[in-house]
């Protein structure tokens, strides 16, 4: 019988992601479910740093991830709070697989299968209740439009209990200031292949914030110049 080729590809960047998912689907390559970002490998653990200091692992309670991505992340933080069941999402439906074969794998059995959310679609339509404890979303508001933004602060308004917290990773800059160069650099970049796109600055996103009853309550600096900022709901609704 004839050998099929293997085909190994390094899947880094986005495009190369694609171009993976394309292969997979059209039966050329055999590989694992599970998609890895090497970048989610490095900064899963300096986020769960911080989750750990807001988050109350003694207690029951629900986490909703918005833009879970390949859900490395989540089988990274679910095992360390097993009171907690997580909820990942994705406006991606292509890696609902990658988020399942993850969650399948967590040993303490509390991360649900990936469920399709748009942040631009009103709450009512994500199917949810709106009883959440904590909400993470790591790496979205820099690659989508300004309005995927505002999207996510009324709809974090509606998951959320009140005194819920909302956590957001990335790239930010602060009061019109992006530091270092290489921040910079990465903003352009991102710009140019999408001027809709780009890092924000986290005093426009204080204002939109606080449009639906939420506020920036920590700020932490990452390694790789990132940020972690959280954010906690102080009213029923607006």
């Amino acid at each position: 019988m004839k050998q099929k080729n293997l085909y190994i590809f390094d899947i880094s960047t986005q495009r190369q992601m694609q171009l993976l998912i394309k292969h997979f689907s059209s039966g050329l390559i055999r590989m694992s479910r599970k998609i890895n970002y090497p970048s989610a490998d490095r900064n899963k653990t300096p986020i769960l740093e911080v989750l750990q200091k807001h988050i109350d692992h003694t207690v029951e309670g629900k986490v909703l991830e918005i833009s879970s991505g390949t859900g490395q992340h989540l089988a990274h933080f679910a095992p360390n709070f097993p009171k907690l069941t997580f909820q990942p999402t994705e406006v991606e439906t292509s890696l609902f697989d990658s988020i399942d074969a993850y969650a399948d794998d967590v040993p303490t059995k509390n991360v649900k299968k990936a469920l399709f959310v748009n942040v631009m679609e009103d709450f009512a339509k994500w199917g949810l209740a709106g009883d959440f404890d904590y909400v993470i979303n790591v790496n979205m508001i820099h690659v989508t439009p300004f309005s995927c933004s505002i999207g996510l602060f009324k709809n974090v308004s509606e998951a959320l209990k009140p005194k819920g917290l909302l956590f957001t990773y990335g790239a930010y800059a602060n009061n019109g200031v992006l530091e270092p160069q290489s921040n910079r650099d990465f903003d352009r970049n991102i710009r140019l292949k999408d001027p809709n796109c780009g890092v924000r600055d986290i005093q426009d996103l204080v204002k939109v914030a606080e449009t639906y009853g939420i506020k920036l309550v920590c700020i932490y600096d990452l390694p790789a110049n990132n940020k972690c900022l959280v954010w906690e709901k102080l009213m029923e609704n607006v």
